[in-house]
């Protein structure tokens, strides 16, 4: 979807300069669009009169010569737009139809992951991230009762037996990882 970004922020009369630095900055503008798109509520209704305009900037813009960065453009404005959040879903799912970014499953994706992290940082800011072991869960839950209770000796003779078994912890701040080594 990067790469997808990077080609339709040029025109295609233009020759298109490829360069990693240049893939990295789409790729990270894209992630930031992502996150954005994701904040938005399906609240308020629609707008009529401003998904009009709206809608009407971005097939101007395709009707240019197909200047797709134009049209990339109006993307953010929708999202810079004084309207309501149900109104720049509808529209933005209406310009993915035609840009194919796939914008609002990944936004709501990254909605439910944002949901998951806070329900997590909520219930002790602690979550197993593994291969859905239940043995495994259950000692590296085990594990972070003893570093929680600051019995490390405890905690350390639990992170040698998964060692042992072959899995490696990794502590991070949403919580703890693992993975079969």
């Amino acid at each position: 979807m990067a790469y997808r970004l990077f080609c339709l922020q040029s025109h295609y009369r233009r020759n298109l300069v490829f360069s990693w630095e240049n893939l990295d900055n789409a790729a990270a503008a894209y992630e930031k669009l992502i996150a954005k798109i994701a904040t938005l509520k399906d609240e308020g209704g629609i707008e009529p009169m401003m998904f009009a305009d709206l809608k009407k900037r971005f097939a101007k813009a395709l009707e240019g010569d197909l200047n797709t960065s134009v049209a990339v453009t109006a993307v953010y404005d929708v999202l810079k737009a004084k309207t309501t959040d149900a109104t720049k879903l509808a529209l933005l799912a209406d310009y993915d139809y035609v840009l194919s970014l796939d914008l609002i499953a990944k936004a709501e994706a990254k909605r439910q992951e944002n949901a998951k992290a806070a329900a997590a940082k909520s219930a002790g800011g602690y979550t197993i991230v593994g291969e859905g072991d239940p043995a495994i869960d259950a000692l590296v839950m085990q594990r972070y009762e003893a570093k929680k209770a600051k019995n490390f000796a405890e905690a350390d003779r639990i992170r040698d037996e998964l060692k042992a078994r072959g899995i490696e912890i990794i502590d991070t701040p949403q919580g703890a990882k693992w993975r079969k080594v």
